[in-house]
This record gives structure tokens, sequence and C-alpha cells, in this order.
């Protein structure tokens, strides 16, 4: 960055509310403030800022100590840290053109940022040595695993190559930073721009609910007085598991699976070729066979046959109650009179015909008790009961889009704790899908931090007042995401870079997962599940049949998953070049593991953010799984305890893995809580797979 630069923009640093001090309730961003002109000179004067401190550290003529090299590095880029935080946010959460194209500007720029300090070699030396020396060094614990892991990242990153690869790192790094960004761009444009609008003759099966809800999805788009399908997720399953007509069915499913595949401007095959190109690069530049193998290294798993042998493990019995389910939904388009092979389309709705027969249960009828604003409120008091943290609206706080709630959480001696951030519904601006993220992390380095959590999910909004109506697996998701948040909120460590969910992506996964055991749980929808419009609870034969239905098409779920993280798997161990014609390898790799024809992978390959956006997931989508062999095991704690809500086993898993963070590793946190490590049979008993396992 040129010295004019600098100067410009700290002279518009106090028109600039991104690097002014926020007098804000805690401190929090003032979103109302913010427009997008302030990001790129906020965003130069991090960097700056940044390089400047690391500078200092490099060139620090006193002997290295952990306090002037991996203390001070903890310090360094704060500014980034908070202006990342709130870009990063209003990208996924509620884009514009003006803010997606300083997006692509950005990522680049980031990249360029950060080759020079993770590529350091002073300053990778100075971190070396302390390793070398670390038992000498009288470190706490949470130090020691700092050192560590502050050694781990450099050297990954490809700190100690030679001037001539590391040059290459850095090429690499950047080009990648633009092809991830490249690729969620493209998603999110093809996510806008396609709909499908509903005529008076097209609602037929549809629940007066999910009519409401594309009512209202017409309006968010400026379409008053009409009904759409988009492509969110929510609305796509909802559509195909209730909607008589086949013909749109086909259409809605195409669509959506069609996503980053059209041949248009927002295609992502030829993204995901060079993405997958420079991945295999980068690892044989650090000195792994495949990039599987670079990623892996560095977590829970270890290896790619490692994961392999979990996801096989699973499979097979997965297929196999797959494939018996297929022939009874073929038999019940026969009893129809249905003159069809059952195809993609047809699955869900089919398989929601078969579970009212068998299970005399369907997600229409238990719908209308799963009010989104109750489920917070469910959610909010397991939390409760199990951690002590209360939550209390704050009508004070800025927030990025008027639908966005905050909640001030304490904890149970009434001290403040942290804020969390609620963004419950779809629209156009937010990219698909469910996630946490953080607009500050919890840490205690220069005093007591309190994190900013965030929630962000795409759930149906009711029309004209009405309630917002979630199915199972929109009220399961909700759990999913505040399970995340309390992993951030509940943190309890000194240093940033171990705070909240900063741990392996194989463990990160866990505190969510596991959370999702108590929203299914009769205690939690006995109190919470009401009906939205006559406030009865939730009838006990009918809470009884959902709790009975819950395993029924788990095959289906199960193989949707299992072969979406195989197929992560093998393009990331498999040469490059095999994968030039990205959707010839879907093909024959799907062959190969013997997929139903009548189901699809649950990401394909041009839609998978996951990982191709970034790379945080690339080669690791298999984590969900591997944290489900967790979760489906540390549960069955609370079981044995007889109470869901045990006060003891409840303070070992806060203790344990949601106030530690990264500040331990993760198996021997889990053995803490549990006592052993978790018995693998677990998951496919939760997922009513055991004996199918067993009879194959």
């Amino acid at each position: 960055m040129s010295e004019t630069n600098v100067k410009t923009a700290r002279s518009n640093a106090q028109d600039n509310p991104l690097l002014r001090p926020w007098q804000t309730p805690f401190e929090t961003p003032p979103f109302d403030e913010i427009r997008p002109e302030h990001f790129l000179p906020a965003f130069e004067q991090a960097f700056a800022d940044h390089s400047a401190e690391v500078a200092a550290i490099t060139h620090d003529p006193a002997v290295p100590d952990f306090a002037n090299t991996v203390t001070a590095l903890e310090r360094s880029g704060r500014l980034l840290s908070k202006v990342s935080a709130v870009f990063y946010d209003l990208v996924s959460a509620h884009s514009n053109p003006a803010i997606l194209e300083i997006d692509k500007e950005v990522s680049p720029r980031m990249a360029r940022h950060w080759n020079p300090i993770m590529m350091n070699a002073v300053l990778f030396g100075r971190i070396a040595q302390l390793h070398e020396n670390r038992k000498q060094l009288a470190l706490t614990g949470e130090q020691m695993r700092l050192l560590e892991r502050t050694y781990t990242r450099f050297h990954r990153a490809g700190a100690g190559l030679d001037e001539a690869a590391k040059a290459r790192m850095a090429e690499i790094n950047e080009r990648l930073a633009q092809l991830g960004t490249g690729f969620s761009h493209h998603l999110l444009a093809d996510e806008q721009e396609w709909f499908m609008e509903l005529g008076e003759g097209d609602l037929a099966g549809l629940p007066d609910s999910f009519v409401a809800s594309a009512r209202a999805a017409a309006e968010e788009r400026g379409m008053a007085g009409k009904a759409i399908v988009t492509l969110a997720r929510s609305a796509v399953e909802t559509f195909l598991k209730t909607s008589a007509r086949r013909d749109l069915r086909e259409k809605v499913f195409r669509a959506f699976a069609a996503r980053g595949d059209n041949g248009n401007a927002n295609d992502n095959n030829a993204t995901i070729v060079e993405i997958l190109a420079l991945r295999e690069e980068t690892a044989r530049l650090l000195g792994f066979p495949t990039y599987a193998a670079y990623r892996l290294e560095d977590s829970m798993a270890k290896t790619p046959d490692a994961v392999r042998s979990l996801l096989e493990r699973v499979w097979k019995p997965a297929r196999a109650r797959a494939l018996a389910d297929r022939d009874a939904l073929q038999a019940l388009v026969a009893e129809e009179g249905g003159n069809f092979a059952l195809a993609p389309w047809d699955w869900r709705y089919y398989a929601e015909k078969l579970r009212q027969a068998r299970a005399n249960f369907d997600d229409a009828a238990i719908k209308p008790y799963l009010v989104l604003d109750h489920m917070i409120e469910a959610a909010f008091d397991c939390a409760r009961r199990l951690f002590g943290i209360t939550f209390t609206e704050r009508k004070d706080i800025p927030v990025w889009h008027p639908d966005v709630r905050v909640w001030e959480v304490k904890d149970r001696d009434g001290n403040h704790k942290a804020l969390f951030y609620g963004d419950y519904f779809a629209r156009p601006s937010k990219r698909s899908g469910a996630w946490m993220t953080s607009l500050r992390d919890q840490q205690k380095l220069d005093g007591a931090i309190a994190p900013l959590i965030i929630n962000v999910c795409n759930f149906a909004k009711g029309a004209d007042g009405a309630p917002s109506l979630l199915s199972p697996d929109d009220a399961r998701t909700l759990f999913h995401e505040l399970g995340h948040g309390l992993h951030g909120m509940l943190s309890n460590v000194t240093y940033p870079s171990l705070s909240g969910t900063s741990v392996f992506t194989d463990f990160v996964e866990l505190p969510s997962q596991l959370y999702e055991h108590w929203q299914e749980r009769p205690e939690v929808l006995q109190r919470f599940a009401k009906h939205y419009q006559t406030g009865e609870p939730l009838p006990e034969d009918l809470l009884k049949r959902f709790l009975a239905a819950r395993k029924f098409n788990q095959g289906f779920a199960t193989v949707e998953f299992v072969s979406s993280a195989l197929i992560d798997l093998e393009f990331h161990t498999q040469p490059a070049s095999a994968s030039r014609d990205v959707r010839g390898f879907e093909q024959a790799e799907l062959e190969k593991i013997g997929m139903p024809a009548e189901i699809v992978l649950r990401h394909r390959p041009t839609q998978f953010g996951h990982i191709f956006s970034g790379d945080h997931y690339a080669s690791g989508y298999y984590s969900y799984m591997w944290s489900e062999v967790m979760d489906a095991d540390a549960f069955g704690a609370f079981e044995e305890a007889g109470d869901i809500f045990d006060p003891a086993t409840a303070k070992r898993l806060h203790d344990d893995i949601y106030s530690s963070g990264g500040s331990r590793d993760p198996e021997e946190a889990y053995i803490a809580f549990r006592g052993r490590e978790p018995e693998p049979d677990a998951l496919l008993r939760r997922r009513g797979l055991l004996e199918t396992s067993e009879a194959a």
C-alpha cells in the first residue's frame, strides 16, 4: 500500500465507522452506519497495522520467548479481525452487488497479505526455536497447546520451504482465494436468479403454511400477491415432500440439482478443475502425496484410510436400507396406478406417504406445533437447564437487517456472558444453508472480552404476520446451529486463536450435533411444541408417532450424505487430472459405490460450497459423521445418568467440551468428558441401521 493511501485511510478514520471506537452497547458493530464504501479503506488500514505489528515481532532484537513472539502474535491483527468479521457477515447474510464486488477485490488481497506473514522464515525461526525448547519453558497447558498449534499452522503454510516454493505457494494461495470467492458468487447468483411462480392450479398437496411462505417469498422479491418457490433448501425439500404435481416436482428438483452446472456465466465446473489442480500442487510442495493426506494429517482422523474406513462402515448398511425403501416406494407408486419408475424428484413425496402408512405420521401433522419462536425458546431453555445461562432479547443493538434479533446472554450469577444474534429467514441477499459465525471471539488476554455470536438460517417466513412454522428438519437445524453458538458463547480461554470453535474440523461438529438430541426429546417437545393457532400442546399420540418415525428414511438420508463425503475424499485423493471432466468423475464415482439411481448427492460438486467456496471442509465433509460417532455416544452419558439435564454430566460437558475451545487435544477432551473413547456403533444405533449392518 502506498504512503498516500495510508495517510488517506488515517484521515478518513473519523468518517469511517469501521475505523473509530464503537460507541454502541457492548461495543457492537454499528451496522446502521456502515456502508460498502467504508470497507476498502478499513481493510487497507487493517492490513497496514497488522503488517507493522508482525514486522515488530519479527525484528525484535530480544531473545525469542513466549511473550514477545507467541503472545505478541495473538495480540496482532485486531483491526483486521474486526473489519473482516463485519464484512464476511454481510457477504454471506446480506450481500448486494457493491459488497460482492468488494469481495472480489478483498479476497486475493487477503491472501496477498497473509502469504508473507505465514511464510516469514525469520518469524518461523523464532516460533520453531520455542517449539524445540518447549519442555523447558514452564508453560501452562493452554500455552503449550497454543505454541504447538502456532508452530503447526506456520509449518503447514509453507514457512519452512525454500524461496522458490514459497513464491509458488503465494501465487497458489492468491488464486485459490479468487476461485473460492468466484465459486460462492456463482452459486449465489444461480440461486437468486431462479424461481418458479405457482398458479392456483399448482398448489395441490401443498400445506397452507408453505403457500403462505411462498407468498412471503414473492413479496420479498417485489411480486406482491403472487407465490413462488425459490431454491432455498428448506423450500425445495418441503415442495418435493408435499406437491402432488409430479411435473412441478421434477422442474424444482432439476433446478436445485443443476445449481452451478448450467453452462452459463455461473457455471462452476472449470472453477473446480482449477481448484483441485492447485490443491494437488500445494500438497506436493509441502511433501504430501495428495491434498487429502495433507489436510487430514492435522485432524482427529489423521489419514484418508481412516476416513474411508468409517464411511464404508456406514455406507453398506445405509445403502441396503435405502434399496429396501426404494422397492417399497416403487410398490407404492404401482399401488396408486403410477406407470413410471421412481425418480429422484419422487423419493421425498412417496417417502412421506410410506411414513404415513407405516408410522401414521407425516411432517405436515407436526409442523403447526413447531413454531419458530417456541423452538427458539426451547433451545434457550435447554441451555439454561444444562449450563445456567439465560437469554434476554435486546432491541438496542444495531443489526444488518430488520429480521435479525439479538439476545444478551448472562451466566448463572447474572454476569454478562455474550451477545447472540439470530438471523433466521431466507431472503435473496443471503446465501443458502445455515451456519454459525462470530463478530468477536471470546478471550482473556488483556481483560475479559465477551463474544458476539451469530446464527444464520434460511427458514421460510410466515405471510402477513403469521408465525414461521418449522419442519422437524428445520427445528433440528435450529438446535444444531445454537450448539455451535454455545461453543462460541461458553468459551473460556485466554488466547483468541484457541477460542470457541477453533478446533479440528472433525471435532467442531460435536457440540452442534450433540445439541440436536435435546430438540427431539419428549421432555422438551411437551413443553414447547404448541399449536400456532390454538396454543394447544403437542398431543401425546402425535408425539409418540413422531418419535417412532424418527428413524424412518434414514437409509436415504445417510446415503445422500455419505456419498457426498466419499466424493469429497475421492476428489482430493485421486490425481487432479482424473477429475478434469467433473460430471464424468461424479458419475464414475457414483457407479463405483453403487449409488441408487433414485438418490442424488446431498451436494453435487458444482454446488458443494463446503469444499469449494473455501478449503475449511475440503477432504473434511466426513467430519459431520466422525462427530456423529461422538455425539451419539456422548448423549448416552445423560441417558445413563437417567436425566437429560443431569447436573454432574452437564458440568463435565461444559468444562471439557463447550468451554475449552481449542485449548486441549480433542481426543483428550472427549475422554475427559465420557471417561473413554466413543463407541462407533452408537451412530448406527441412532440412525436405526445397526440391524441392517449386522444382517448385511
